[in-house]
C-alpha cells in the first residue's frame, strides 16, 4: 500500500524515495515508483511537466501545428479549396496553446494524486546522502522542510545556453521559453543557432509573417545530420523566405541590429525586433548541494552514472537531461521507468536502448540508430532509399518531399539505422525504432504487409530497395 506524507511548514518527514524535478523524467519515475509500492515525495519549484510540457515540447508543437495549418490555407487552391482571406489572431492562438498545457498539467497532478505521490513545491538541495532541505519560495516565504529518504532520483532538467554578447533579458534577447510566449508576432526575428530548436521556432514565425534570419556557425544547418537531409530542409526554409547564414557568427548588437560576420559575406547588419538564442542547453546540476552527497559530474556538467543510472552514491540516481544520453523527453521518461524498476529491486540496466529523435520542421525529420557514416566505420553496409515523390499516399496529401533511408549490416541484413525526412516522419520512426530494437532484418521488414495507400509503405519499399528489389523504383541491372 502506498504511503502518503503530509508536509507542513518546517516539517521533518521520511519517505522511501525523493524525486527532484517534476518534468518528464521526474514525474514518470515518481508515479511508477508509487505503482510499485514505494512512498514518494516529488519536489518541483514550478509546474509539473517541466520544461517539456510548460515551456518546450508541447507549446512548440502546438504552435508548429497552428502555423502550418495557417500556412497551408495559402497553398490549397490547386486542390480546389479557395480561401479568400486567412488571418491570424495571435492572442487566440496563444490562448489555445495555453489551454492544451493546462489540461496536460492538470492531468499529471491528478495522476500523482491518484497514485499517492506527495507533491511538494519548492527548491531542494542535498544536506547529506540521505537528507534534503526544501525551501518553499511561494509567496516570498522561506518555509523550510527536511526530507529523509532511502533513495533519491535527480531529474532537474536543463536550461538554455547563454552567449557572452547576447545575454538573456527576456525582452529583446530571448530563449525558446520566451519565444513561445510572445505577445505579438515580431516583424524581424534573428535566430542564433541552426539546430532543431532554432529551426523549429524560426519556421513557426516565418509562417506567421515574420522576417526570419538564422545564423549557424557550422557549414550547414543541423550540424551532424546527413547532408541530403539538410539540403532538402534548407531549400524549404529558403522557400519561406528565411535568410540562412552558415559558417557565420553573430558578433554583437549595434544600433539595434545584429552584426553577423562570415568569410563569404563579410559583415552583415540584420534588423531584429527579437533575437532568439538557441545554441543548445546545459544540465541543471548547480545549486542542488550535490557536493554534500557523493554525486560527481563530468567535465560538461552532467552527472556521472553507471548502467543502472546510479551515481557515485549508491542511494542516489540521475535521469533525464542531467544524465547520460540525448536531451530528449522520451528518453527522460524511459529512464524514469527504468530507474523506478531498479529501485524497486528489478535486476535490469539501462543498456542497449534505442532512442529515436525527431525535428518538427517542414518537412519533419526523424532518425534512429546509426547514421550511414557511423555504420560504415564499423562494418560493410547496405542502404536503401525510397523517395516520397513516388509514394501514392504522399501525392494524395500533396506532401512529396523527402525520403526514407534504411541502413543495414551487409553481412546479415540486420537493420541498424533509419533516416526519414518528410511529412509525418515523427509517426513513421517508431516502427523503425522497434525494428532496430528487435534486430529485424531487411527481409522481415520487406515481408511485413503494410496497408495501402499509406506513408508507412515507404519503410517496406526502402527495405526492398536495400536488397535491390523495390517494385516502385527502378533498379538498373
Amino acid at each position: 500500500m502506498n504511503k502518503k506524507n503530509n508536509i507542513g511548514t518546517n516539517s521533518n518527514i521520511k519517505t522511501d524515495v525523493a524525486v527532484l524535478g517534476g518534468g518528464p523524467a521526474g514525474y514518470v519515475a515518481a508515479i511508477r515508483l508509487a505503482q510499485l509500492g514505494k512512498s514518494v515525495v516529488l519536489i518541483d519549484k514550478d509546474k509539473l511537466g517541466g520544461i517539456c510540457l510548460n515551456y518546450g515540447c508541447i507549446p512548440s508543437k502546438a504552435m508548429i501545428y497552428a502555423s502550418e495549418f495557417f500556412h497551408k490555407l495559402k497553398k490549397c487552391s490547386k486542390m480546389g479549396i479557395n480561401v479568400k482571406e486567412a488571418t491570424m489572431d495571435f492572442n487566440k492562438m496563444q490562448e489555445w496553446k495555453n489551454d492544451v498545457i493546462t489540461k496536460l498539467n492538470n492531468g499529471i497532478q491528478m495522476l500523482c494524486k491518484q497514485n499517492g505521490v506527495t507533491v511538494v513545491k519548492g527548491t531542494a538541495s542535498f544536506e547529506a546522502s540521505s537528507k534534503l532541505k526544501v525551501i518553499d519560495n511561494d509567496n516570498n516565504s522561506k518555509n523550510i522542510s527536511y526530507i529523509s529518504f532511502e533513495n533519491a532520483v535527480i531529474a532537474t532538467g536543463s536550461k538554455p545556453i547563454e552567449l557572452k554578447n547576447f545575454k538573456f533579458d527576456g525582452k529583446k534577447i530571448i530563449s525558446s521559453t520566451e519565444a513561445l510566449c510572445l505577445e505579438k508576432i515580431p516583424k524581424n526575428l534573428v535566430v542564433i543557432g541552426g539546430g532543431y530548436i532554432g529551426l523549429e521556432l524560426g519556421t513557426v514565425y516565418a509562417k506567421l509573417g515574420s522576417n526570419v534570419a538564422i545564423i549557424e556557425a557550422e557549414s550547414q544547418i543541423l550540424p551532424g545530420f546527413d547532408k541530403n537531409i539538410a539540403n532538402i530542409l534548407q531549400k524549404n526554409l529558403e522557400n519561406l523566405d528565411i535568410k540562412l547564414y552558415v559558417n557565420a557568427k553573430a558578433d554583437r548588437i549595434e544600433n539595434n541590429k545584429v552584426v553577423v560576420t562570415s568569410k563569404k559575406n563579410g559583415a552583415v547588419m540584420l534588423d531584429a525586433d527579437k533575437i532568439l538564442v538557441a545554441v543548445g542547453r546545459v544540465p541543471n546540476t548547480k545549486e542542488f548541494g550535490l557536493e554534500n552527497a557523493k554525486v560527481t559530474l563530468d567535465d560538461k556538467g552532467f552527472i556521472k552514472v553507471d548502467s543502472f543510472l546510479r551515481t557515485n552514491d549508491k542511494n542516489i540516481y540521475a535521469i533525464g537531461d542531467v544524465s547520460i544520453g540525448p536531451m530528449l523527453a522520451h528518453k527522460a521518461s524511459m529512464q524514469g521507468k527504468f530507474v523506478a524498476e531498479i529501485i524497486a529491486g528489478k535486476n535490469i540496466n539501462y543498456g542497449n536502448i534505442v532512442v529515436p529523435a525527431v525535428i518538427f520542421t517542414d518537412p519533419e525529420i526523424a532518425v534512429v540508430g546509426m547514421s550511414e557514416e557511423e555504420a560504415k566505420s564499423s562494418f560493410s553496409i547496405k542502404t536503401g532509399k525510397f523517395p516520397f515523390s513516388v509514394s501514392s499516399r504522399a501525392m494524395t496529401k500533396d506532401e512529396t518531399e523527402g525520403f526514407v533511408k534504411i541502413i543495414a549490416n551487409a553481412s546479415n541484413n540486420v537493420i541498424v539505422g533509419v533516416e526519414i525526412i518528410g511529412n509525418d516522419a515523427s509517426d513513421l520512426i517508431s516502427e523503425a525504432a522497434l525494428a532496430i530494437k528487435m534486430q529485424t532484418t531487411l527481409d522481415s521488414l520487406a515481408l511485413t504487409m503494410h496497408p495501402h495507400p499509406t506513408l508507412s509503405e515507404s519503410l517496406m519499399e526502402a527495405a526492398e530497395a536495400a536488397m535491390g528489389k523495390s517494385i516502385h523504383i527502378f533498379h538498373p541491372k
